[in-house]
């Protein structure tokens, strides 16, 4: 009998409890008559990042995730002249930070078409690497970018109407010069006018274009 009195009372204790402890835990939380309740922590409070922080903080990887080609290597990590400093840009101010466009953009300066290109809606640009202007003989690359008008022909080759993405990429297309370019290939494997320059590095977006870094000079 008496043990069984001691179960019974144990059994009394574990009911009575929990019900005690919430007693109190339900009084501590309550606000004081009279007083004013805490602010309850929300998670806004928490976070350090604003919606429009993580809409840049997205952007900025996209930009560096859209891009294809063993090219791409060679870009700037951070910085103006990466990826994703260029998406922030129009195109001529965004090759001006990028160090493997200096040549190309040395000739856009030379005629003049810095504003043209910056203030262009949306257009794509094959843009030669510094090598692919080295390839040209030096006395030659010289007379072309003092003739105005036959540098002008040039670059405005390497510019068409719109933004191109890699899989509307492959075809014809015209240019700003009047001339038609032809691009071949598929997937991230593509060759440029009658040259065939390959895209070492695609896809790159700035504000108004879309880039894909060549490595050879697009002639009329």
């Amino acid at each position: 009998m008496k043990s069984m009195k001691t179960r019974t009372g144990l059994v009394a204790l574990a009911i009575a409890l929990p019900l005690s402890l919430a007693a109190c835990s339900s009084s501590s939380d309550a606000a004081p008559s009279g007083g004013s309740t805490p602010a309850a922590s929300t998670p806004a409070d928490t976070m350090s990042n604003t919606p429009s922080d993580t809409m840049s903080s997205s952007a900025s990887m996209d930009a560096a995730s859209a891009v294809f080609g063993p090219g791409c290597q060679a870009v700037p990590k951070d910085g103006k002249g990466s990826f994703n400093g260029m998406a922030t840009d129009p195109v001529a101010t965004a090759a001006s930070n990028n160090p493997l466009l200096s040549t190309l953009v040395t000739a856009v300066k030379q005629a003049g078409l810095v504003d043209t290109l910056n203030s262009a809606p949306e257009i794509t640009v094959f843009a030669p690497v510094n090598d692919a202007f080295a390839k040209i003989p030096a006395a030659d690359l010289q007379k072309v970018l003092a003739d105005k008008p036959t540098l002008t022909k040039i670059l405005t080759n390497h510019v068409v109407a719109g933004k191109l993405s890699p899989d509307q990429l492959a075809g014809d297309h015209k240019t700003l010069a009047g001339t038609t370019i032809t691009v071949k290939g598929s997937g991230e494997n593509f060759t440029v006018g009658k040259a065939d320059a390959k895209v070492i590095c695609g896809n790159v977006p700035t504000a108004n274009a879309t880039v894909y870094i060549i490595d050879g000079v697009l002639m009329p």
